[in-house]
């Protein structure tokens, strides 16, 4: 073993570790020095030997108080600001980066707004963007419509998919528009029932298929017969939300008038509930005047018939409604409007506004009805915005809508769900949420082959279109779970929707449905809506419960029936016996015995 160290050997080692750790400390001094200025010499340790600079930078040790008052020289403490100064940003360098941002490319990176989030429901939204602008065109043009549409499989995941109509087609120059820029259309404006709201549906199918595989959209439209048929294949510049003209050419096309659609994009193909085969015989009982052919990707063909050869009621255009304005929006109409006074321009704007309602709001709102609207005050504009809904004033016009009636809703549900026991639908009287009317129906089928330990099949729909997604945030939902079944004698385990073997059909028809995404698969929960949906689910309730209680007593009918034809003929045989009937009398008195009885239970 070794010698103890001497109390001398101790102290000198005690100074070695001190003036290495002080060495540390300049060199991570040093490092941190504001590089403007003349870096002083390094220190020497105690060996005469320069300090090896290391090449990491490695936290300063930690020494005592005393050591460094010894070996730290006052121009080599550490600068902090200046080394913060080197990792933030100036005002210069953030505002050199800043740009603006096309709506194009938000939606590239956000397509899951748009319903592009996976690949089966990226399939089942192209194809439902395109048959929606498709029915939209035919029936504005008066034309009952006639849908091709086919899935043609290229590989395990990715499909060719066309949609072709005989509607009125699309003028040369707005083809490129229309299908390559997104927020681009005719309806955004105009309050009127209709599928398309936002111009982004098919412009976003077409900006998906160009993500997934590189692929235009190819597109043909003639207007007329005897005018030539435009073929344009089309893609999306994202940065600057503009439509590229890949190609441009006159074709011969077998279609006297009409557009189609066809894209290529990557995605999945699924059957039952919320494929696209359940999507588009669903399109087909919410639009029983449109025919439609369906090829799937397995090459079989569908045909769903339409149901009627007359067009739905034709929904006119409205103004707004003045219980629906908000007050910015009211300013920028008192700043646009065309009206010479105040009461014109509230004549001239607004809907169920008279002469006489816009005296009386101008006279609450304290400012003058002769006043000129461009003039108006921010303060005289605010007292207006909230003068109004002291004014009673008659609800929107309802010929904006355009509801599917009970008679087709029921014939629809008997076609799509055959065999059933009973069948009912109803049509709501048109109400208002937020200054926009709005119209329910509700429909359903019971009985027959539904299976009966089941949740209830829900289908929702919106200005005639499915929506298949996001069904429990939906305001449909939320009625039919809020709704009490077991009133009507089936079994409803608590917050869910009822077990019972049934298909619930529920429509909302309004000039503007409040969705609660860009990708339109659920309805906001209004307590308008939420209302007005459970009225008509009440009824079609109480229908039902008729009809169940009807049948249960039918049943137990059918079963007392059996318990007298079982035991009667006993009882005339026991009284032949006892009272030596004969085999004639007998059968009299089981026929008197039975006759009496049913007589009884009929009373």
């Amino acid at each position: 073993m070794g010698k103890p160290a001497t109390k001398k050997q101790s102290k000198g080692k005690g100074a070695a570790r001190a003036t290495v750790a002080a060495t540390r400390v300049q060199k991570s001094q040093l490092r941190l020095f504001d590089e403007s200025e003349p870096r002083p010499a390094p220190a020497v340790v105690a060996d005469g030997k320069k300090p090896r600079p290391a090449s990491v930078v490695r936290p300063a040790a930690v020494v005592s108080d005393k050591a460094s008052e010894t070996t730290e020289p006052e121009q080599l403490r550490p600068r902090p600001v200046a080394a913060a100064s080197r990792r933030r940003e100036t005002a210069e360098s953030l505002a050199s980066r800043q740009r603006d941002i096309s709506v194009s490319e938000f939606f590239t990176k956000n397509r899951h707004l748009l319903g592009f989030d996976n690949p089966a429901k990226a399939l089942l939204t192209a194809i439902k963007e395109a048959v929606d602008n498709s029915l939209d065109a035919c029936e504005e043009a008066g034309i009952l419509p006639r849908l091709e549409i086919v899935i043609h499989q290229i590989s395990e995941d990715r499909f060719r998919i066309s949609v072709t109509d005989n509607g009125p087609g699309i003028v040369k120059a707005q083809i490129p528009k229309i299908f390559g820029k997104l927020l681009y259309g005719s309806k955004f404006h105009v309050l009127k029932q209709s599928r398309g709201q936002q111009g982004i549906g098919i412009s976003a199918a077409g900006m998906y298929s160009q993500l997934t595989t590189g692929k235009p959209v190819k597109i043909v439209s003639r207007t007329g017969t005897g005018k030539p048929a435009h073929q344009y294949e089309i893609q999306i510049d994202t940065a600057k939300n503009m439509p590229i003209a890949i190609s441009e050419a006159i074709i011969e096309w077998p279609h006297d008038h009409g557009t189609s659609v066809e894209m290529e994009l990557q995605g999945t193909y699924k059957k039952g509930r919320r494929s696209v085969d359940d999507y588009i015989a669903q399109t087909a009982l919410a639009n029983p005047h449109s025919e439609i052919f369906y090829t799937d990707p397995k090459g079989e063909t569908f045909h769903h018939p339409r149901l009627t050869e007359e067009l739905p009621r034709e929904p006119i255009p409205i103004k707004p409604h003045p219980y629906g304005v908000e007050l910015g929006i009211l300013i920028k109409m008192m700043k646009e409007t065309r009206g010479r006074n105040l009461r014109g321009a509230l004549q001239a704007d607004f809907s169920r506004v008279s002469g006489k309602v816009a005296e009386a709001i101008a006279a609450a709102a304290g400012v003058p009805a002769g006043a000129r609207p461009h003039q108006l005050t921010h303060d005289q504009v605010e007292r207006v915005f909230k003068a109004i809904p002291t004014i009673r004033i008659m609800s929107p016009p309802t010929n904006c809508l355009s509801p599917i009636g009970e008679d087709l809703v029921r014939d629809g549900l008997s076609k799509m769900v055959p065999g059933c026991d009973f069948y009912t639908a109803v049509t709501r009287s048109p109400a208002v949420y937020r200054g926009n009317p709005f119209q329910i129906e509700a429909g359903l089928a019971y009985g027959g082959q539904i299976p009966a330990d089941e949740q209830t099949d829900l289908w929702r729909f919106a200005n005639r279109v499915p929506l298949q997604y996001q069904q429990s945030g939906c305001a449909i939902t939320r009625s039919v779970i809020l709704n009490d079944w077991k009133k009507y004698g089936l079994t409803q385990p608590r917050g869910t929707l009822p077990t019972a073997p049934m298909v619930l059909f529920v429509h909302m028809a309004s000039a503007w449905v409040p969705f609660t995404s860009e990708s339109k698969e659920a309805i906001a929960s209004y307590p308008e809506i939420v209302k007005e949906i459970r009225l008509a689910l009440q009824e079609v309730g109480r229908r039902l419960g008729a009809f169940v209680r009807h049948r249960r007593r039918a049943e137990d009918e059918e079963k007392k029936r059996s318990y007298i034809e079982k035991y009667i003929p006993h009882i005339g045989i026991a009284l032949r016996e006892i009272l030596g009937f004969s085999a004639k009398e007998e059968l009299l008195v089981v026929d008197t015995l039975k006759d009496t009885l049913q007589r009884s239970r009929t009373l």
